[in-house]
């Protein structure tokens, strides 16, 4: 995806809380590392459409979302192209089983989130931790 000349490209993120910890998924492509789930808004969705399309599709589990958690925007957020996202704090009930363009997906707890996180998930985490917003 390329992003229009002089426009950000929109898309959605959702930390789904499970078994006490939130759901990371494991890139097959760049940028690697875990990152949140997550992936762009198609033409017509809204963005609660979208969220729950790329939670199906990268995790396989249905979601309930919660609540918007905030939007962030700075333009290197995403070595790619200048994204803006929203995250979503979700529920879901399951077994996460990577798909689309995970190749793993697994929970995590604030104590052992791993070393290597794409994007600015790890600032987003920590906001989530901390009750920012």
């Amino acid at each position: 995806m390329e992003s229009p000349p002089g426009r950000p490209i929109i898309s959605v993120d959702a930390i789904i809380e499970m078994s006490g910890g939130v759901i990371l998924i494991k890139r097959k492509n760049p940028p690697f590392g875990w990152a949140i789930p997550g992936g762009f808004v198609d033409y017509g969705e809204t963005l609660e459409e979208a969220v729950c399309r790329e939670m199906k599709e990268e995790t396989g589990l249905d979601v309930n979302l919660v609540r918007q958690f905030h939007t962030y925007s700075d333009p290197k957020r995403d070595p790619r192209f200048h994204t803006v996202t929203t995250i979503f704090i979700a529920t879901a009930s399951g077994t996460p089983k990577a798909g689309d363009d995970a190749k793993e997906a697994e929970i995590f707890t604030e104590g052992n989130l791993p070393e290597d996180i794409a994007f600015d998930h790890r600032k987003i985490l920590e906001d989530y931790f901390n009750n920012k917003y």
